[in-house]
């Protein structure tokens, strides 16, 4: 008599996932970190979404050493800079990077929610919400988990952030340079020659859209360009449910 086969055991769920995920890790590089995300079981098919900013370059030169085809997402809202498109073609040609896909808008929710493209003046979230979360959302749908570049020194909404953390029920951030600091990140690039964004050197320390990114000034929050004279700190795509997450999503009691 052939043995019963055993039931199947039911896969945990993200919140599961990320807890052991950060006891596994919790002690480790930033490298590491990004390599065993791209590895383990618990984190699926992951995908690094990039804007190719002003710090951008440290994890996809971190991608290029582990796998050179990992899936690149870059979002171009069509309102970048010159500067930001010609970075993207020059690090994606010097470090190999095999699989960059550039996600944009869908061209019939653009007639018909910003025809004039000055969404951005009269409501800058609706903006960002039509020309990033929506796109990106998109793109995200056939990845288990994805990489992002924040680090817990961007502001008191980013303080508290695990190298992994839950979106919602569908999917995992992972966040390998949570614990790094601007001398870190500086260190990193000095010391493997990568390329600086242009707009670094005239006062851009963080990048977005042209319409919405001034320079800062001495002394000032490296982010205070963005979205000057707002309200607004995030772009919107770090989101659950289809809301935007201004920091780490609180566990439930």
């Amino acid at each position: 008599m052939l043995p019963e086969a055993s039931a199947p055991q039911p896969f945990p769920p993200v919140s599961a996932r990320v807890d052991a995920l950060n006891a596994r890790y919790a002690h480790h590089s930033a490298i590491a970190v990004l390599e065993h995300a791209m590895t383990d079981s618990d984190t699926g098919r992951v995908a690094l979404v990039t804007s190719f900013g002003a710090e951008s370059v440290v994890l996809l030169h971190m991608v290029s050493l582990i796998d050179r085809a990992t899936p690149v997402l870059f979002v171009d809202t069509e309102m970048l800079f010159e500067e930001t498109l010609a970075y993207q073609r020059e690090v994606a040609d010097i470090l190999g990077l095999r699989d960059v896909r550039m996600i944009r808008a869908s061209r019939t929710r653009l007639a018909a929610r910003d025809p004039s493209w000055q969404l951005h003046r009269t409501d800058p979230d609706a903006c960002c919400h039509l020309r990033k979360t929506e796109p990106l959302l998109h793109a995200l749908a056939p990845f288990d988990a994805w990489v992002t570049g924040r680090k817990r020194f961007q502001g008191t909404t980013r303080a508290t952030l695990d190298f992994f953390e839950p979106e919602g029920t569908d999917r995992i951030k992972v966040n390998p340079l949570a614990h790094w600091t601007p001398k870190n990140v500086q260190d990193y690039m000095a010391n493997n020659g990568l390329p600086r964004h242009p707009l670094v050197a005239k006062g851009y320390p963080s990048i977005g859209c042209a319409p919405c990114t001034t320079p800062v000034a001495e002394g000032e929050d490296p982010r205070a360009g963005r979205w000057r004279g707002t309200r607004k700190e995030e772009c919107g795509i770090h989101f659950v449910d289809g809301r935007i997450v201004r920091g780490p999503v609180a566990k439930a009691s």
